[in-house]
């Protein structure tokens, strides 16, 4: 039996991402998916459009994979209207409300803050890109069993079994993985049971465009005939997993617009609820959880797909790290300090949003508060650094000598950005195989020097004479210095919350200029 670096369960965006991830990081890799096709119907409709927020757009940047997109020229559902941003619960905020300059980071050669995909593409691919890099991908054969020992793992897939050193589970909500690793999935029941239609209509037209929350739920028309809608049964609909009937959907239709609306053909229909779980761990052994396996919630923001795809570049060269054995003590724990705070974070924020999207007066005032709210300057900017996913952590796209920052990182190195040209910064990095950057710049930003991790974290910067680079490097690159200490997980409350990045070890935690 041949025996893998890291097998995926899941060939999804989340999974054929990290592949691509721990093959350019050298491992050997296997993908299984459940699916003998990967063109599910819901894929191809308008329902198959999903936002990418900025961490997202820019990790696709640093991988030379943007530039394949092509970007649709329809919105994602619930992105409709000129000039809208997002929204919060359904309450839109304004382009021309937000105050970009709280964000001084972001420069002319950054990436949108915003992008709308097609799942169905960005599928193809990240699977063309996997297959480049090696990966072998096997469709028709999902997981339904693994065990583990103390040299790996074997993964059961039907009839045949596969070895690997890790297994990493990105199968979804109903993961395998995560039941077969023995993960605790803690979290809060639904409210509602959300609806995807594409359907026929009779007499529609005062149904319009664009989302409308109602006393009794939500629903969203896309385009005529492409519906979602929130019912708030509890998730009892969703949970008796009966099939949706043309009958059953024009009863919620009519229920929650109040309209006289008929459907007089169904063609797809499908379900969902905001049932809010995440694993209280992320690793167990030698198999980890990425994505919707390690975490799920209401879809309302598109939140979901942009979260799972950082897990998958935070997870890729720890991994490909830690399987080629040149990772430092700690670093694929790192992984889950980072990750999990912000799982918890999209998590609330998908709460916060049910909250006052339920029937009854106290959520109706609580919406009318935040719609006055997120009309102000402040509150329009503060909800985009959420939906936009505007972190502090993530390198500026600064241009040396007529390169960017992300074009250096395609071929997932970090490195040591040197504004200075300071010839003991270049003598250090050649000491401990950093590669070393320096040049003309234009934005300097306030740096001097810029210490970059591969998946485009700041792990340490040289803006006010703070010079600890080798405690700094220590928990990420393996570089060491005399007396220096410390560990990886100590950096969790400063990158998960995106306000701050601290050396390692160093009490004065120093502020990055800006946001």
């Amino acid at each position: 039996m041949k025996t893998y670096d890291i097998i995926i369960s899941g060939a999804g965006p989340v999974g054929l991402f990290l592949a691509g991830e721990l093959a350019l990081g050298g491992c050997a890799v296997l993908v299984l998916e459940q699916a003998a096709r990967p063109d599910a119907p819901l894929k191809r409709l308008p329902f198959g459009l999903r936002g990418l927020n900025a961490p997202s757009i820019e990790a696709l940047d640093r991988r030379g994979l943007l530039e394949q997109l092509e970007v649709p020229q329809r919105h994602p559902a619930g992105h409709v209207g000129a000039g809208q941003g997002g929204h919060f619960a359904g309450i839109p905020f304004l382009q021309s409300d937000i105050d970009t300059a709280q964000w001084p980071r972001r420069l002319p050669t950054s990436t949108p803050f915003t992008l709308p995909v097609e799942v169905a593409q960005l599928e193809a691919l990240l699977t063309r890109r996997a297959q480049s890099l090696g990966v072998a991908i096997r469709r028709g054969a999902g997981v339904i069993g693994a065990g583990q020992d103390a040299a790996g793992v074997t993964v059961h897939a039907g009839a045949a079994a596969f070895r690997a050193r890790w297994l990493v589970g990105c199968d979804g909500a109903r993961s395998v993985v995560r039941k077969a690793g023995g993960f605790d999935f803690a979290g809060t029941e639904p409210a509602f049971t959300g609806y995807t239609l594409h359907a026929e209509l009779a007499g529609a037209e005062p149904l319009g465009v664009g989302r409308h929350v109602t006393p009794r739920g939500m629903y969203l028309q896309s385009q005529p005939g492409y519906l979602v809608l929130q019912d708030f049964d509890g998730g009892a609909f969703h949970q008796r997993g009966e099939a949706v009937t043309r009958e059953h959907a024009q009863a919620v239709l009519r229920h929650i617009s109040g309209l006289d609306v008929t459907i007089t053909a169904l063609h797809v229909a499908s379900t969902w609820t905001d049932r809010a779980r995440q694993a209280t761990h992320y690793r167990n052994g030698r198999i980890l959880l990425a994505g919707d396996a390690a975490h799920i919630h209401s879809p309302l923001g598109g939140q979901g797909l942009n979260l799972g795809l950082g897990d998958a570049m935070n997870l890729g060269w720890k991994l490909a790290a830690t399987a080629r054995g040149d990772a430092p003590d700690g670093l694929l724990d790192s992984y889950e300090a980072e990750r999990h705070p912000l799982g918890e974070r999209v998590l609330d924020w998908s709460r916060a949003q049910v909250a006052i999207m339920r029937p009854g007066p106290e959520a109706r005032a609580l919406h009318a508060i935040f719609r006055d709210l997120i009309g102000t300057r402040d509150g329009a900017t503060y909800v985009a650094s959420r939906v936009w996913g505007i972190h502090a952590s993530s390198v500026p796209n600064v241009v040396i000598d007529g390169v960017t920052v992300n074009q250096m990182l395609r071929d997932g190195h970090g490195m040591l950005l040197d504004f200075d040209a300071d010839p003991a910064r270049r003598d250090w990095a050649r000491r401990h195989g950093i590669r070393y950057v320096s040049g003309a710049v234009a934005e300097r930003l306030g740096y001097h020097a810029l210490l970059v991790r591969p998946d485009g974290v700041i792990a340490w910067y040289d803006g006010d004479g703070n010079d600890d680079l080798s405690r700094a490097a220590a928990p990420w690159f393996g570089a060491t210095a005399q007396g220096s200490s410390g560990s990886a997980g100590s950096m969790r409350s400063d990158l998960a919350d995106g306000r701050k990045v601290s050396s390692v070890g160093d009490s004065r935690a120093p502020t990055l200029p800006g946001k």
